[in-house]
């Protein structure tokens, strides 16, 4: 932790600080971006409270991945339905929060 100092040191030195660490069992942790969502499964995550702030420590491998609610086979499905381009499908969809229903009715 702390370049070969004893951890249980380590830790009564942060007691005595007014700083507590606490691991938190989380399956899976995920940053919402603008265009893409960055994904760690099985992080290890600690909470940290000190001096009456909490902040989270997040380690793992992170993945990114795409932000659309929607998938392909939606799209497609959408494109068979009401003839309009992939494109024009995705920007509908992109627009109104993936909702298939609509976009079959709207795009018709």
């Amino acid at each position: 932790m702390f370049g070969g100092m004893n951890p249980a040191k380590v830790q009564g030195m942060m007691k005595k600080m007014g700083i507590a660490q606490i691991p938190i069992n989380v399956k899976r942790v995920i940053f919402e971006m603008e265009d893409s969502n960055l994904v760690i499964d099985e992080p290890s995550v600690v909470k940290v409270s000190m001096q009456g702030q909490e902040t989270y420590q997040v380690s793992g491998e992170a993945v990114e991945e795409s932000a659309e609610s929607f998938s392909e086979e939606d799209v497609a499905m959408v494109v068979e339905k009401t003839g309009k381009s992939e494109e024009e499908v995705k920007v509908f969809l992109n627009e109104n929060d993936g909702d298939i229903a609509m976009a079959i009715m709207e795009l018709k």
